[in-house]
Formats: structure tokens, sequence, C-alpha cells
């Protein structure tokens, strides 16, 4: 591992890679908008994956670098299409969802704690969402923790943890080391992989629980059982990558029991219609599901 950190914290980078309406990413924008008593400033892109002349329009409102790659090229490809045009190496990058948003200080926080300790890889502040308070940091999947969670036992699960993706700080030196984002990932799992990728070289990742944000969830994946298909297609690959042909058996084999049990415990309630939607994905194949999904959204004039 590669530590290379340096006392002044090098220049920064966000990007956001949008989908969809302009709304959440107008609010987005505004938030980052908002000075900081150190007047801190930082180069912002945004990928729009929809190729939309409304995002466009807004996005050249505020200054900032828009790139139209011509199709949706999904999450990791598109942070990897703006991270192409970062001027300096020694930059340090902010993933930050369309439909997140997080003040420009907090922002400058964020980058401050990111370099106090050097095998730091990325840091995540705390999200509020429509709901209330939700969950930054999980247990990287694996088979063993999937048949904890088939038969109700997470509680158990133990080991190194991942933080989501939606506002994430990525060190300049972890990424130089580590490497850019699969784009096999085409929606979820992308950030779990490239933190499983910086734990394995050495690197850590923090939570920075006093740092506020709020993330709304669910802005650019589509409906429901869209994301859900999307999701569990990605754990698929997720879970190939590092655990093989045989961990994935065994990851899915607890994930179809798991919601079989859940489907039928719950069977009334709206977590036993998705258990049964879960079931259906599962058993055809989350990979397969997804590509007829995207053969199906291609083929629509």
């Amino acid at each position: 591992m590669s530590t290379g950190s340096t006392r002044e914290s090098p220049p920064l980078y966000v990007v956001i890679v949008a989908y969809g309406s302009t709304v959440p990413l107008r609010a987005c924008l505004d938030s980052l908008a908002r000075a900081d008593s150190h007047g801190s400033t930082f180069t912002t892109t945004i990928v729009d994956n929809s190729s939309s002349e409304l995002t466009r329009q807004l996005v050249e409102e505020y200054g900032h670098r828009y790139i139209d790659p011509g199709r949706n090229l999904g999450f990791a490809a598109g942070v990897n299409r703006a991270l192409q045009l970062v001027s300096e190496t020694h930059t340090d990058v902010m993933l930050m969802n369309p439909d997140a948003t997080i003040s420009a200080a907090d922002v400058t926080t964020l980058h401050r704690r990111l370099h106090l300790q050097a095998h730091t890889a990325c840091v995540a502040p705390a999200q509020e969402g429509e709901q209330g308070p939700a969950r930054v940091m999980w247990p990287f999947p694996s088979p063993s923790a999937a048949w904890l969670e088939a038969f109700g036992l997470s509680r158990l699960i133990r080991g190194r943890k991942f933080l989501i993706g939606s506002i994430l700080l990525l060190k300049a030196a972890a990424l130089a080391d580590v490497g850019l984002f699969d784009e096999r990932f085409f929606l979820y799992a992308e950030e779990t992989d490239w933190q499983m990728r910086a734990v394995a070289r050495g690197w850590e990742v923090k939570y920075i629980g006093d740092v506020h944000a709020f993330h709304a969830g669910a802005g650019t994946g589509g409906d429901r059982v869209t994301r859900l298909i999307h999701f569990h297609a990605s754990q698929e690959r997720l879970i190939r990558k590092h655990y093989g042909w045989t961990g994935w058996q065994s990851y899915r084999a607890a994930s179809i029991c798991g919601a079989s049990i859940r489907s039928v415990l719950l069977a009334n309630e709206p977590q036993g219609r998705e258990a049964r939607e879960r079931l259906r994905i599962l058993t055809t194949g989350p990979t397969t599901v997804a590509s007829a999904l995207r053969t199906r959204d291609e083929s629509v004039v």
C-alpha cells in the first residue's frame, strides 16, 4: 500500500453521475454552492447518463463541467469517465449521488478528516433519508454472512465493513494504489468492490458520524423491481469476483433460503411480496434477469 499523505490536502474533484430528473440534481448543486467560512472551492463534473438537454442546461447554469457519454454507462463507468479528465494525478475525489445534499463546509470537514491518518482510503458522513437516519456502514458481503442473514442472525456477522457510495470521499493515493472502479458493475456494489480491493491492500475506511448529509435514495435506479434486479445482479458479480463460482453457489443458496422463509412468514406483508420477487430473481439468476431487462430497454425506440 502506498500512503502518500501530505500535510496540506490535495485538490478536491467532485463527481456526480446523473440520470433522469433535474429536480434532485439542482438541490444537490445548490447545497455544494453554499460556501463555507474558509471559502473552500472544488471542481465539479457531472456525467449525464441520460443525455438530457435539461441536465446540460442546468450544469452550464452552475458553471460546472458537463459530460454526455451518449448512452447510459452505469455508475462505475460514468465515474471512470470523469476521472479520466482529472488534470492532476494527486487529486482527491468525492463521489456524490444527484439525490444527495451536503454543504460545502461539511465537504471541507470530510476532506480534512480524510487526511488525518495516512492509511485512510475513504470517508463518508452520517446520512439522513426521508424515513430518518440511514445506515452508512455495512459488513462486506460474503457466503458466510449470507447464511447468517438467511436465518435472522445478521447481528453475529463480524469482520470489516464498507461505506455506501452516495457520498464517498476517496483519497488520491488510494485511487492511485487500488485503481479505478470495475465497470462490470452497472449499478450498485461498485463502491463495495473498490473498498474490498482497498482493504485487501492494507487501507482502511472511516465513517465520520459528526458530519451530516441528506440522501433521498432510489433517485436514479428506476422502479422498485428494476432496482432489485440491478442490486442482485451486482451482488452476483461481486461474489463471483471475490469468492469464485463455489462461493456464489453458496451465497445464492443462502439468499434463496432466506427469501423463501420470509415469503412464507411475511406472506401478507410488503416484505413478503419483496421476498417473493427476490426469490424469482435468485432462482432464475440475477445477471440473467438483468441482461434480459437491458435487452428489453435497448429494444424500445
